[in-house]
């Protein structure tokens, strides 16, 4: 008995696309005398397909995919993911497919409502088991928040025949989907997953299923998807576990694949176990893939930025070029009369490494016409971060100009820790379509800037060392406005990451001036961040989908 794991990288509303793509998968499967075909949660429309799910259209046109797909299905039985409307009712539902037809269906039970997911905003519980047979084995389904049980007794979701389905206590105490498919007389558990990605998620992953294996005694298939959409990334990474919860088989992270898992009997057999990334290759190959997918999927001829000789625009120049060729990345130093010779000279030399298209364009010219019009409304008026933020302002003209005439997408440097308090010009630097770094904190862009250079040294080591700057007026320093980097990224970690409250955070080893000035910059910049590119999410709680705070906001933490 043979399973495949579909790992495809599917693209939200590319009916036709992902029909293709889960069919060339089939014939590889089947060529390789595989008995079933895993794929992910939603790889009929991609996943997340958000308010397309509000669409009665939308739902007739899945339909219409769903036939297509099985009408090429022999040989081999395809578990695939699809939207499904009954009546007014819609789920997240998965077909069985055998020999042209469907012959069962199942619908996701556990619809999460947490971070990035809103899925009680567009379906409605599943109650009954989804159990079939192949080969004399019982496989049942589960749709990947099935398995995690985060949802408690209070929460209970009604389903379609309307009777109660208890979603479990918590991750700890069980689930109830995969206990029903083992009581409906499931003997191994397949998995249909869209699990984002974000750092030491994999390691969860494997915790909870290995609780689900100890409840239920089954091995589980676990099929991930992959691939870049809007500003989640989805790492693939499916594996499988044995009826002991022991690893059998571990797939690649980041890239499309194709896996099997043997069964001997009903338990799995070791395999093929791909070794795990370093931390920052994980977060590197992230941003790789979600540049490569948004700009792809978007149909982008290339990406600009801003190359200013400091350190978050050289790795997000080496990241442009890696995930989409250098050939479609054009780098642009935009230098005023304080712009020091050294970041002019190191933008250069990163542009020639890595063998992309380097443009100088001086603003000085500019910002002189600038004040030159502004001369009489600012009359007696000393200089501050209003001239600053014109060099700014320019430069992103400059960028949002050539975008515009090349059809290329601008994409901004700027990092986390920036994103969080403000450090940044609105209609400036953090002009583009698209930031890549805006869920990278400081300490974390050194750490893939060394990361990089292990592979080609691409970023000048005084790129690394020197003192971060602006360089919108003379002797300037990061730190002459802010906390040292490495101080201010834990406590916008606690903060944000973690909803810690300043009195915890202090209590933690943190001055009591530098919490107050982190959490006020972080309060009174929501204005900013909302107005900031969609950007590529890595950590628990990004800037994104899952941060939802008011602009208008009254409410102020106080120390006791």
């Amino acid at each position: 008995m043979k399973i495949a794991i579909a790992q495809i990288n599917c693209t939200v509303g590319d009916l036709a696309g992902n029909v293709s793509r889960i069919l060339d998968f089939v014939a590889r499967a089947r060529g390789q005398s595989a008995d079933i075909l895993l794929t992910p949660e939603l790889a009929l429309c991609g996943y997340p397909p958000e308010d397309l799910l509000l669409r009665d259209d939308f739902y007739r046109d899945c339909d219409a995919a769903l036939a297509r797909l099985a009408a090429g299905v022999s040989g081999i039985a395809v578990v695939v993911g699809h939207p499904r409307q009954v009546g007014r009712k819609r789920y997240n539902a998965a077909s069985v497919i055998r020999d042209g037809r469907i012959v069962a269906t199942y619908h996701k039970h556990a619809l999460p409502n947490y971070t990035v997911f809103d899925e009680q905003r567009y379906f409605e519980p599943g109650c009954e088991a989804c159990v079939f047979d192949v080969k004399g084995v019982r496989f049942g389904v589960n749709i990947c928040e099935d398995t995690w049980g985060r949802q408690g007794p209070a929460l209970a979701n009604t389903g379609a025949a309307g009777r109660t389905c208890d979603a479990g206590e918590d991750g700890a105490s069980g689930a109830q989907a995969p206990l029903a498919a083992r009581d409906a007389g499931a003997q191994v558990l397949l998995v249909l997953n869209a699990s984002p990605y974000h750092v030491r998620k994999q390691q969860t992953r494997y915790d909870v299923m290995r609780r689900r294996v100890a409840e239920t005694g089954m091995p589980v298939v676990y099929a991930n998807m992959v691939g870049g959409q809007d500003e989640l990334v989805f790492d693939g990474a499916s594996f499988a576990l044995d009826n002991k919860g022991a690893l059998t088989h571990q797939m690649p992270m980041f890239e499309e694949a194709l896996g099997f898992v043997t069964l001997h009997g009903a338990n799995a057999l070791p395999g093929e176990i791909t070794p795990p990334l370093s931390p920052e290759a994980e977060v590197y190959s992230a941003l790789c893939l979600g540049v490569r997918d948004y700009v792809g999927k978007n149909g982008f001829p290339g990406v600009l930025l801003g190359l200013s000789g400091g350190i978050d625009s050289a790795v997000t120049l080496a990241i442009a070029a890696d995930a989409i060729g250098a050939s479609k990345v054009h780098a642009v130093m935009m230098p005023s009369q304080y712009t020091a010779d050294i970041s002019q000279i190191d933008a250069r030399e990163e542009a020639e490494k890595l063998g992309v298209r380097y443009s100088e364009i001086a603003i000085r010219p500019v910002f002189d016409v600038f004040m030159a019009a502004l001369a009489g409304e600012f009359e007696g008026l000393a200089a501050d971060t209003t001239e600053e933020n014109i060099q700014a302002r320019v430069r992103g003209t400059l960028l949002m100009a050539l975008s515009n005439k090349s059809g290329s997408i601008v994409v901004t440097t700027g990092n986390k820790s920036e994103m969080g308090t403000g450090y940044a010009t609105l209609y400036g630097d953090m002009a583009g379509g698209f930031a890549v770094l805006k869920d990278i904190s400081k300490m974390l862009v050194y750490r893939l800037a060394n990361y990089r250079n292990t592979i080609s040294a691409v970023i000048p080591q005084r790129v690394i060392t020197r003192a971060p700057s602006a360089e919108l007026r003379p002797n300037q320093t990061d730190q002459d406005n802010l906390p040292p980097y490495d101080v201010l990224d834990a406590i916008m970690e606690a903060y944000v990451e973690h909803n810690r409250g300043p009195e915890e955070i202090e209590a933690a080893g943190y001055a009591r001036k530098d919490v107050d000035r982190v959490v006020q910059l972080l309060r009174i910049s929501e204005y900013k961040r909302r107005q900031s590119p969609v950007g590529i999410r890595i950590t628990p709680r990004g800037f994104g989908k899952d941060w939802r705070y008011p602009i208008t906001n009254k409410y102020r933490h106080r120390f006791d």
